[in-house]
C-alpha cells in the first residue's frame, strides 16, 4: 500500500533523528492514511485518505 493520500497528495518525507549528542540518522515521517470509502461527485469511491482531509472536511465519509 503506497503511503500516499488520494485527496491532497501528501506522501512520506525525510528527516533526521536527533540525538542528545546530535548524532543524525535518516528516517521517514510517514502520513496518517487510511482505506475507507468516500464520496466524490455522487458516487462512492474507495481511497486512501489522510487524516487532515478527514478533519477538515475535504472528504465526505460514506456510513
Amino acid at each position: 500500500m503506497a503511503k500516499q493520500c488520494d485527496i491532497c497528495g501528501k506522501k512520506p518525507q525525510v528527516g533526521n533523528i536527533v540525538t542528545h549528542a546530535h548524532n543524525l540518522v535518516k528516517r521517514r515521517f510517514k502520513p496518517n492514511v487510511h482505506k475507507m470509502k468516500i464520496l466524490v461527485d455522487g458516487t462512492v469511491k474507495r481511497a486512501s485518505v489522510c487524516t487532515r482531509c478527514l478533519r477538515s472536511g475535504k472528504v465526505t465519509k460514506v456510513v
